[in-house]
């Protein structure tokens, strides 16, 4: 399946911005994906500034070096999973970088009718895998997991506060196969009311449990920090709270320069930030991006710069 090239990547200006890309940098976009921001870290980075492209999704590779092949070899695309993102990097040559980018959101070939399974929109098998390699799918997860076990995965990863009642109705109708069926039991299972499908949640939980979004992206930051050259810039855009939580924490952890409790006398911890928060409040699409592109409007982009 094609994207359109000119398809633009959410809050774009405002990721470039805040990564100052000048000419003859080097940068890395941890979640490549069709290459909008990258061709805008390329584009900006001209004559000789370099861009190293990682993405576990081999179709977003494809798709990224089909729109990026005018770069030539200022652009290095690697079918991996950001949490090897420090070995990618070394094996690259990629080391004191001058801006990383991490976009956490599905791209829009990943949602459309291509039988990837992340949407329930689209009548496909369960599968949600970003990396066809990986060896667990979300119809394994629904259709093996005890009762108490899927309750928890919709309640802790997508935040679904009717979980027991969706994970009894899909034990009761178990097997599952496809999107559209997985979609129907939950809708039988807790109605629908408003404009927000009920599937939704559970569906969000699926993909971030079967590509262990948070794990992987807690192993990523540290990784990207110790990459970029002092000065260097960070740049986060994620799209739903529990990602968005995580990043906010880790930044605010890496901007201080003690993290012993409070009431601790002397500092005995030895952290010092490696970190300046850029920006305080997550930036956010505006509403002329949302009118434009609706699944923009939960994203929030956070940026903090490396410290001497």
């Amino acid at each position: 399946m094609c994207i359109s090239v000119n398809h633009v990547p959410v809050l774009y200006a405002e990721a470039l911005d805040s990564l100052h890309v000048r000419p003859g940098g080097r940068y890395i976009d941890c979640t490549v994906g069709g290459g909008g921001h990258a061709a805008g870290i390329l584009e900006r980075s001209a004559p000789n500034g370099r861009l190293l492209g990682l993405d576990a999704d081999p179709q977003a590779i494809a798709l990224a070096r089909e729109r990026l092949q005018r770069f030539a070899n200022r652009v290095v695309l690697v079918n991996e999973n950001f949490a090897y993102l420090g070995e990618v990097a070394a094996a690259q040559g990629f080391a004191a970088v001058d801006g990383i980018i991490f976009d956490l959101g599905l791209s829009s070939f990943q949602l459309g009718p291509a039988g990837r399974g992340f949407s329930f929109q689209v009548e496909a098998p369960l599968d949600m895998r970003f990396d066809p390699r990986q060896t667990t799918t979300a119809a394994d997860l629904v259709n093996r997991l005890p009762e108490d076990g899927l309750a928890d995965l919709f309640f802790q990863y997508g935040e679904e506060t009717r979980s027991r009642r969706i994970a009894r109705a899909i034990v009761a109708q178990r097997p599952i196969t496809t999107t559209t069926q997985l979609a129907q039991v939950i809708a039988q299972a807790v109605g629908r009311q408003g404009r927000i499908h009920p599937a939704t949640k559970s569906f969000q939980a699926l993909r971030i449990a079967v590509n262990q979004e948070l794990e992987v992206l807690a192993a990523a930051l540290p990784q990207a920090v110790a990459l970029l050259a002092p000065g260097g810039y960070l740049a986060i855009i994620a799209f739903h709270s529990l990602e968005d939580r995580l990043v906010k924490q880790f930044l605010q952890r890496e901007a201080r320069h003690c993290l012993c409790p409070p009431r601790t006398p002397v500092c005995v911890c030895g952290h010092r930030a490696t970190l300046h928060l850029v920006t305080r409040q997550a930036i956010q699409p505006s509403a002329a991006e949302v009118q434009r592109n609706p699944r923009s409007r939960s994203a929030r982009l956070r940026v903090a710069q490396r410290l001497a």
